[in-house]
């Protein structure tokens, strides 16, 4: 549980080791790397039967501007291979100190590093980009429930696990990030709060900027083709402009306080509150 909880930050650590070792196998500085190439990853956490969570991921070398430019002739497969398992072994996360044992996280020995050659590519037959694509949905529609049989969702209290249907491994699992979180040491790693994904915080999939598009880009093209579909349902021309509103306002400043009827009606007003009460006129009754 722990561990699923530092490896967002395993992660980070590796793509600043990453970057790191990629400048001195070219012989360039931190800043010259930045002005000649461009590290881009996506990457998924999968969970493994036992609960701990592992990366899958496909990192790119790039010209500076992302995959809009070719990367530099020093950007080989080989040198982002070597750089990619120094980078590994070298990245670690400072854990907590538990009942006096210290804790610290670093990636295992079973690291696979394939090179991807796009069949654009003379002789790239090992794995083309339909395949990388697969590849990735494959582990992220890998959910913490579907690989060890966990809740789905957040727990508020750990009764409820006792009406919901998991294995004992799981439970185990859940209980032991609940027993976990009640520690005032480890209160910033929200164990509780992620005790339904073990314990790992992150995000299940991750990108940098410039590695493909955009989720807004993405969002928009959906909401475009859902548009397009409903307008072919209901008979109406789908490529017809969509009809806008155009709305215009416009705030000016007239000062600050009351306008002179304004204050007139005010003064009238604290002139009937603070005057006194008028006497009602007395008649006399006669009584017959």
């Amino acid at each position: 549980m722990l561990w699923n909880a530092h490896a967002g930050a395993l992660w980070r650590r590796f793509t600043i080791y990453l970057r790191r070792e990629i400048a001195k196998r070219a012989g360039l500085t931190q800043r010259a790397f930045r002005q000649n190439a461009r590290v881009s990853f996506a990457k998924v956490a999968e969970y493994q039967r036992r609960g701990a969570v592992h990366f899958h991921a496909v990192i790119r070398l790039d010209g500076h501007d992302g995959a809009n430019t070719p990367p530099p002739a020093w950007a080989t497969p080989q040198l982002l291979t070597d750089a990619i398992e120094s980078a590994t072994r070298a990245a670690t996360v400072t854990g907590p100190t538990l009942d006096g044992h210290p804790h610290r996280f670093t990636f295992g020995r079973q690291l696979d590093v394939r090179v991807i050659r796009s069949a654009d590519f003379a002789g790239g037959t090992e794995l083309t980009d339909r395949a990388v694509a697969g590849y990735i949905a494959k582990y992220a529609t890998k959910g913490a429930e579907t690989a060890t049989g966990t809740l789905d969702h957040r727990i508020r209290l750990l009764a409820e696990l006792a009406h919901t249907d998991l294995t004992d491994h799981a439970r185990r699992l859940v209980r032991t990030c609940w027993d976990l979180g009640a520690r005032p040491d480890l209160a910033h790693l929200r164990l509780r709060a992620w005790a339904h994904m073990l314990g790992f915080r992150g995000h299940f999939s991750t990108k940098t900027r410039r590695y493909s598009t955009t989720l807004s880009t993405l969002r928009q093209a959906r909401a475009e083709w859902q548009r397009l579909q409903a307008a072919l349902t209901r008979g109406e021309d789908a490529h017809a402009p969509t009809p806008t509103t155009l709305v215009l306002s416009r705030w000016d400043y007239t000062g600050t306080g009351l306008t002179s009827d304004e204050a007139w009606l005010t003064d009238q007003l604290h002139a009937d509150r603070t005057s006194p009460p008028r006497k009602e006129p007395q008649h006399e009754q006669s009584h017959h």
